[in-house]
């Protein structure tokens, strides 16, 4: 298997979940095309929908905790494999190599956390949804400026909305700059560094070396 691609057959064959759209948060627009909540939700888990590979420590353990979650079906020992096929860099989900001890500590972590409570979560203000049969699909660019204009009409700017962005203009293979990120959001460049924490900063430059 190319290191490039995504062995997301691993967790089709498992059936595992790693999607999960919105339970109780209502959209304030929902068409064929996309919901859109004016406010936000934090109750959408959708892993590996970008390109984007997992790039650090804290982000791995994000994603083992999202599926620990998603999939409470799992024992101990097909938790530790799942975590093992993430973590392995062949695989394609993450970009950095990581030694099985801490790997297995990372697993013991994420296995006593209590799932009662969801997973800390993005914001997320626009989701897009499955191409439906005779309907026109819609490309990258297009979704990019539905984002754009939905969320440039509202006027706030969320670290969310950014991070949103920077892994839509990673994944049509435009470098990430400030100044493309504003133009999206329509919003000043000044803004998005007034809304931009330093850890979207390193993660900008993360995604733009994957480029």
């Amino acid at each position: 298997m190319s290191h490039k691609t995504r062995n997301i057959y691993y967790l089709l064959n498992k059936n595992l979940v790693w999607i999960r759209k919105p339970i109780n948060d209502k959209p304030d627009i929902d068409n064929d095309y996309y919901m859109f909540y004016e406010e936000g939700t934090y109750e959408c888990y959708e892993l590996f929908r970008s390109k984007a590979k997992i790039t650090t420590y804290k982000s791995l353990k994000w994603h083992l905790l999202v599926l620990w979650y998603l999939n409470p079906q799992l024992d101990q020992d097909e938790f530790l494999e799942l975590a093992e096929i993430i973590a392995d860099k062949l695989q394609g989900f993450i970009a950095f190599n990581i030694h099985p001890e801490l790997l297995r500590k990372i697993v013991y972590e994420v296995s006593m956390y209590d799932l009662d409570q969801p997973p800390k979560n993005k914001l997320r203000k626009v989701i897009f949804k499955t191409s439906k049969p005779g309907l026109p699909s819609l490309s990258k660019e297009d979704k990019l400026r539905i984002v754009g204009g939905l969320i440039g009409r509202s006027k706030k700017v969320h670290a969310d909305d950014i991070y949103e962005c920077m892994l839509d203009l990673h994944d049509i293979g435009k470098k990430i700059t400030i100044s493309r990120i504003a133009g999206l959001l329509d919003c000043s460049i000044r803004t998005i560094y007034r809304s931009m924490p330093e850890e979207l900063k390193k993660e900008k430059e993360l995604l733009n070396q994957q480029l």
